[in-house]
């Protein structure tokens, strides 16, 4: 009876010293990459919304595909010591507005950094709260140039994937339907730029666009990039991140949308992410 007690307490001590071993082990596995994303969280609903969805999204794709997912709403975190610890950064909603975060994004970006930005962190338009003002950003980096108007209200748009061979497209259909979101045009033709490359645009099913009131508001015609690189930089832009709010009836902030609620999309920019957390420049 002895042995046996003897035999028991030893198998079990076994089977902890296993399971300790295991967790340790576990933890101290490095993720493949870490994510800092930047965010203000202040200007727009639909911005905000997006803001909070992506908050929740991204840490919970972190544990299924092996990255590391910070957020901070502090820009000034936007410096080069702080950027060491990470192998990507997002702009959720907005950019950066100092000077010396502005020359430590460049910075980063010019050593071999990556960058995902979402919807208004590329909005810029001299007579606004946000002018025009960065011409590496807007100019060089986005290739975009300043923003030029929009559709209205939030819709779905039918994207059509421009390069099936890119990496952060190959596994997606020819053409998909988005979530709802409010869809820019910029100041420049990007088609024209030898250091873009596009990966989404409007398909023209989508056409009319938007359902108004004002008839600008509403695309009927015309070609729309939605999401492109610059080869130069590990990096890539997306025009979605603008979820649908109901604006007519109080309190104004209910969510009518959630861009993550869109299995394709999300799975082109998750695509993205771990494309740009895991390739060289």
């Amino acid at each position: 009876m002895k042995q046996q007690f003897l035999l028991l307490l030893s198998k079990s001590f076994l089977f902890l010293c296993l399971l300790l071993s295991s967790d340790a082990s576990a933890q101290s596995i490095k993720p493949k990459f870490k994510v800092i994303a930047f965010y203000t969280g202040k200007n727009d609903q639909a911005h905000i919304s997006y803001v909070h969805e992506a908050n929740k999204w991204f840490p919970k794709m972190g544990l299924k595909y092996d990255f590391n997912y910070d957020s901070t709403s502090n820009w000034n975190n936007l410096n080069a010591t702080f950027l060491l610890k990470y192998q990507v950064v997002l702009f959720l909603d907005t950019r950066p507005e100092k000077p010396a975060q502005r020359k430590a994004f460049e910075e980063y970006m010019n050593k071999g950094g990556a960058w995902m930005g979402f919807h208004f962190a590329a909005f810029a338009l001299t007579s606004s709260s946000y002018p025009q003002n960065w011409n590496w950003y807007h100019q060089t980096f986005l290739g975009s140039g300043e923003y030029a108007s929009n559709t209205w209200r939030p819709t779905s748009a039918v994207l059509k994937v421009e390069d099936l061979k890119h990496p952060v497209t190959s596994k997606l259909a020819n053409t998909f339907k988005s979530a709802p979101n409010e869809w820019y045009r910029w100041e420049k033709d990007l088609r024209k730029n030898a250091d873009i490359k596009i990966l989404l645009s409007i398909d023209s099913t989508s056409f009319p666009l938007g359902t108004g009131p004002k008839q600008y508001e509403i695309w009927h015609t015309g070609y729309y990039p939605v999401a492109w690189t610059n080869k130069k930089y590990k990096m890539i832009y997306v025009n979605m991140g603008h979820n649908d709010m109901d604006y007519e009836d109080p309190p104004y902030n209910k969510e009518l949308s959630h861009t993550f609620d869109n299995e394709e999309q999300s799975k082109f920019i998750l695509s993205s992410l771990l494309w740009l957390g895991q390739s060289k420049k």
